[in-house]
């Protein structure tokens, strides 16, 4: 059964009720049945000394994504501009010595749960889990070592690359091995998609999205406040002073969680509001409007600096938009540029905030003989 699926009438019920590299070989391009297609080359090494490969998948209308197996991390991401000038648009390192440095999720693949689980536990069919409190007294992002921090099974073809890992039973404390696949997809349409799918061999807890920064900009020029967001939701979820969310769904109308219309992202970041100055800016979760199962249009977010524009569509009932608050300058990314505070934004597709601990919330539980199955499209253009 695709879990999805599956919540899709219950959310939709709801909604309603609650109104430099260390090796030195030869660039390699793989093949399909003699075809060139995806490149790949050689990144680094883990701590542990595992080889570690970077995928480049590019179309001919000038974006290119450049892919680790490493955490499935999105080292670069380049689009043109209104000018026809390439710039990458993500936050990243040069090399994986960054990446080793446990920076704040640029790029990776967040798992076995993305976001936060409150008191870094949950029930499931009366027995108790704890996980790594690795955010404060909270789990975030599937803890010490999550999906982002091991290396995935790689294989490039034609203009896709699929990654596979499998994640063992009582890892980070969470139950079943799960085994979980991402296939990245760049399109001619300029579409970046994410196709994520996932079984168990025992009912646990699964939540995957990828955790990109974005500046539209180009990487490390400068602040996002100016960039103009829209959020197709009318509710979002109030979170408590430690981002958890209270379970209640919020209407967005009269607040500065309101992007129903296109607003410039620090129009209203600082205003005297309680929600703001718990995140120290956005980092919320918005309900999705959704009238039917399937891909819809979530986000658009477009720079009047460059006309660049991101559309993110997704299945998800949520996404969380977050404005790199806690970024302050002391992290050196590509090219020696730093990242100061509001460099960047994200747009995580996802179920919610502690959905486990929150029976209101749309499930997010995987039994055994289920498919977690969703899909995330980050569509790139210029106006």
């Amino acid at each position: 059964m695709n879990l999805t699926s599956r919540i899709a009438p219950f959310f939709a019920a709801s909604l309603l009720f609650l109104g430099s590299c260390a090796r030195t070989e030869s660039p390699k391009t793989e093949q399909t049945g003699g075809t060139p297609t995806v490149k790949k080359e050689p990144f680094g090494k883990t701590a542990e000394g595992a080889a570690v490969d970077v995928y480049t998948l590019a179309n001919a209308k000038g974006v290119e994504a450049r892919i680790i197996n490493y955490g499935g991390i999105i080292v670069s991401l380049k689009t043109p501009d209104k000018s026809g000038n390439s710039a990458d648009i993500v936050l990243g390192f040069d090399s994986m010595d960054g990446y080793l440095a446990k920076p704040p999720y640029f790029g990776a693949i967040v798992g076995r749960y993305a976001n936060r689980i409150a008191n870094a536990r949950f029930t499931l069919d009366g027995k108790e889990y704890k996980l790594a409190a690795n955010n404060g007294k909270n789990a975030l992002h599937g803890g010490e070592r999550g999906f982002d921090k091991v290396l995935w099974n790689a294989r490039g073809g034609g203009n896709r690359l699929e990654l596979e890992y499998v994640s063992k039973d009582g890892e980070e404390g969470y139950p079943g091995t799960l085994t979980a696949k991402v296939v990245y997809t760049l399109t001619d349409d300029n579409e970046l998609r994410m196709d994520y799918s996932a079984t168990t061999d025992k009912p646990t807890v699964v939540n995957l999205t990828n955790h990109s920064y974005f500046n539209l900009a180009g990487q490390g020029e400068g602040d996002i406040l100016k960039h103009v967001m829209m959020i197709n939701a009318d509710k979002f979820t109030p979170i408590d002073e430690g981002l958890i969310p209270t379970g209640e769904l919020k209407n967005v109308e009269g607040t500065p969680f309101d992007f129903r219309k296109p607003t410039p992202i620090g129009a209203r970041i600082d205003q005297n509001d309680q929600q703001l100055k718990f995140g120290q800016g956005y980092d919320h979760n918005w309900a999705l409007n959704r009238a039917a199962s399937g891909l819809t249009l979530a986000a658009r977010v477009t720079s009047p600096e460059s006309g660049r524009v991101l559309e993110v569509l997704t299945d998800q009932p949520g996404i969380q938009f977050y404005t790199g608050n806690f970024l302050d300058g002391t992290i050196t990314g590509k090219g020696g540029k730093k990242y100061p505070r509001r460099s960047a934004f994200c747009l995580e597709t996802q179920h919610f905030p502690d959905s486990p601990n929150k029976p209101n919330f749309p499930t997010v539980v995987l039994r055994p003989g289920e498919t977690y199955q969703t899909t995330t499209i980050f569509k790139f253009g210029v106006e």
